[in-house]
């Protein structure tokens, strides 16, 4: 843990270290997730495609502002799910000793990467608990999402799209268990933003496209591809720790001493 001296008193500041590798594998995580996108929300998005308000479905400019529109609230969901997640793990880190926070955050990571490249792979579906645990947090905003169909104009688009980030998805999960182990809010929720950008392309194409497109691309064989590069990346992750015990996955805390 690395630590700051100057005089007698402490004051806590969280650092982040994470930097640009947890932020480019949280986009690389979205964008080989998509591949499980096509099967969880690919029929929603293709389905608010065709229900947009006729106005909107006269173009295919106009109708992927109103597919931005709904990714856009999804992501802001992501988003600040992050940030809480983040915070939990900052204050769950705070208690532990440097070193065993550390380890614990890898490992806990590389079990989420291992698991979602299993899942994504169609091998096993241990994350499906998981998901069954978020049903019962949607059953209460599901009501609200289908008072909001049709949409009628981009206010309610925005409004259901914040809704959709909070459907159940294992692939969503593991990407909150990245952000929990960030152990920093900000960095939490940066992390899910980079991971919803990198869903985006592949919705907003299904989106705008229909299902046919979608249809292409869910293969078993690119889905056990995009599931064994997860699978990888937890290994790479858990034993390049473990080979580098200087290196840290997530953030650590400094505590900076100023003279009082």
């Amino acid at each position: 843990m690395a630590v700051s001296r100057c005089g007698s008193r402490t004051i806590p500041v969280s650092l982040t270290m994470a930097s640009e590798f947890g932020y480019l594998t949280a986009l690389l995580m979205g964008l080989a997730g998509s591949v499980h996108c096509l099967a969880m929300c690919g029929g929603l998005s293709s389905a608010l495609g065709l229900g947009s308000p006729a106005s909107a479905r006269v173009s295919p400019l106009k109708l992927a502002a109103y597919q931005l529109l709904y990714n856009t609230g999804r992501i802001a969901s992501y988003t600040a799910a992050g940030v809480m997640l983040g915070a939990l793990g900052q204050g769950a880190a705070g208690a532990l000793p440097g070193e065993v926070a550390q380890a614990l955050g890898r490992a806990i990571s590389a079990a989420f990467f291992i698991a979602l490249g299993l899942y994504l792979a169609d091998w096993w579906h241990g994350l499906s608990a998981i998901e069954r645990i978020g049903a019962r947090a949607w059953r209460r905003l599901a009501p609200t999402a289908r008072r909001l169909l049709p949409v009628r104009g981009p206010g309610q688009a925005l409004l259901f799209g914040v809704l959709w980030g909070w459907l159940p998805c294992g692939l969503v999960y593991s990407a909150l268990a990245w952000s929990l182990v960030a152990a920093d809010p900000v960095a939490g929720g940066l992390r899910m933003l980079c991971f919803g950008l990198g869903t985006l392309p592949m919705l907003l194409v299904l989106g705008v496209a229909g299902g046919k497109f979608g249809a292409l691309l869910n293969r078993p064989l690119l889905r056990q591809a995009m599931g064994v590069a997860m699978i990888a990346l937890g290994v790479v992750s858990l034993l390049g720790g473990m080979l580098q015990p200087g290196s840290h996955l997530a953030p650590t805390h400094a505590s900076v001493h100023v003279a009082p």
